[in-house]
């Protein structure tokens, strides 16, 4: 659980980083496809050099010959993609902290039903009555966090977009540990995850060039703004490792903890351009850290 808030960390400076290169460039989908891309030029770099990584490609390989693994339990970078889209996209509007409240909604929801149907390589968890209402109550953790923007339709429509990425989440997740069962390590899957997301990416942004053109803004100079893709990296690595301890919901939940509370902090301490986080933003964050708990309660069953 520890690792699972670090994860959340994570994601919190990483949907900032992604956030400020999104407004740099004019361009979330640009920002996302240097993320990626960094991040999956690291690891491969990083997996020929290292012989269980290597063996742990081939293990892949043969899991989806011996038809253990699917075509589509492969693909949950594109998910990943999403996410930093949404990065780009909104958080240099709504702030760390609101974009992050709006995540959790989806993966609260989506745990539930990634854990319920057993795609995850824990297997099969059961509804319970403290899980669901810790789902609901992130739902309503999220109206109160944008409450206040309530007169301002296209921000609320906005919020949507981390919301559904949020969804994504959960499921690439479960495909990337199912991954890691069978890969034996979480650097093949981490590798995976970033390919098949960097591909996703590049399809993307060449409809959108061939529709608007390329990006107005120019590459910044700052190095900083190039460490989203790494923390990606981490990030994966550790959740497909933690996951098959945990199951997904309980490690959406320690994630959501750790990006919750340095959402918080990272706009305090440095605002994007819709300022500090509003009181109503700080009683949603409150709010959601409370649905985690509940859904954190053990069940005495399982099925």
């Amino acid at each position: 659980m520890i690792l699972a808030l670090g994860c959340g960390a994570l994601i919190a400076v990483q949907s900032r980083i992604n956030g400020e290169l999104g407004a740099r460039l004019h361009d979330g989908i640009a920002a996302a496809v240097i993320s990626f891309g960094i991040g999956l030029v690291v690891l491969a770099v990083l997996t020929p050099m290292i012989a269980p990584a290597r063996q742990g490609l081939t293990g892949v390989r043969d899991a989806l010959r011996a038809g253990h693994l699917r075509w589509w339990h492969l693909v949950g970078g594109a998910c990943g993609a999403l996410l930093v889209v949404s990065q780009g996209v909104s958080v240099p509007v709504l702030g760390v902290a609101v974009f992050s409240v709006a995540i959790v909604a989806g993966q609260s929801i989506s745990g539930l039903a990634v854990d319920r149907f057993g795609l995850g390589p824990t297997g099969r968890h059961p509804l319970t009555v403290p899980r669901v209402i810790g789902a609901l109550v992130t739902v309503g953790a999220v109206l109160v966090a944008v409450s206040n923007q309530i007169t301002r339709p296209s921000l609320l429509a906005l919020a949507v977009l981390p919301s559904v990425a949020g969804v994504g989440t959960a499921w690439q997740q479960a495909m990337n540990g199912r991954v890691r069962h069978y890969a034996g390590m979480a650097l093949p899957a981490a590798f995976i995850n970033f390919l098949a997301g960097t591909v996703a990416l590049l399809i993307a942004f060449a409809v959108e060039v061939a529709l608007r053109g390329w990006p107005t803004g120019g590459l910044p100079h700052e190095p900083w703004l190039y460490l989203g893709g790494i923390l990606g990296v981490f990030f994966i690595a550790v959740s497909a490792s933690v996951v098959r301890f945990t199951g997904v919901l309980l490690l959406s939940l320690g994630t959501i903890a750790g990006q919750l509370v340095a959402a918080a902090v990272i706009d305090f301490l440095a605002p994007a351009h819709a300022g500090g986080p509003s009181a109503m933003t700080l009683v949603g964050i409150v709010l959601t850290l409370i649905a985690v708990g509940i859904a954190a309660v053990p069940s005495r069953h399982r099925s």
